[in-house]
């Protein structure tokens, strides 16, 4: 399954419009999506989420910006920024679903230890990667094939990410297609 991801800073560097990528992923019909900004403030945010919905009817999902919990369907949270609401990983997840009930939690993983320590949380799902370098993520420790090991010890969903195009296939331990640059690079 497709997860498509709408990088505010990426489509700004390549000129895509919000309005576009939102039309081309109802088209798909990709049933999830996040919406990543990590610069815009919440009115901006707020603003993309509803641009966003004009055209995708899919599973909305933000990331990191609880505060906006009641215009999508779900969070997503990086390793960093859970340990925001505690560093004992349990309380922090207590926390956030006070806040978002039973709507969809994503936690970034990066190895081993991370999906051993996400398997002990109430999360929907986990993001793996990356699986292949991005332009968009620099910095992100490149895992290649090993992602696709490393996929197996989870017990929630993973959606591999990084690098990951339209065109791979996966086996069964990777549920979600994290895509983001394929679906607008031409």
């Amino acid at each position: 399954m497709i997860y498509a991801l709408l990088d505010k800073e990426a489509l700004l560097k390549r000129r895509v419009s919000l309005a576009k990528l939102s039309q081309k992923i109802e088209d798909l019909n990709i049933p999830i999506a996040q919406y990543r900004n990590k610069v815009g403030s919440i009115d901006e945010k707020l603003k993309d989420l509803l641009e966003i919905r004009r055209f995708y009817s899919g599973k909305l999902i933000i990331n990191d910006t609880i505060e906006l919990i009641s215009y999508v369907d779900g969070l997503h949270v990086g390793q960093e920024d859970i340990r925001e609401y505690s560093d004992d990983l349990t309380k922090a997840v207590t926390i956030i679903r006070k806040e978002i009930g039973s709507k969809l939690l994503g936690l970034s993983t990066h190895n081993r230890e991370e999906i051993l320590e996400a398997n002990e949380l109430n999360l929907d799902y986990i993001g793996l990667g990356a699986y292949r370098g991005t332009k968009t993520k620099s910095e992100a420790k490149v895992l290649g094939y090993k992602a696709l090991e490393l996929a197996k010890e989870s017990k929630h969903p993973v959606g591999l990410i990084g690098g990951v195009k339209l065109s791979d296939s996966f086996s069964s331990q990777i549920s979600y297609r994290v895509i983001g640059s394929d679906l607008y690079e031409d």
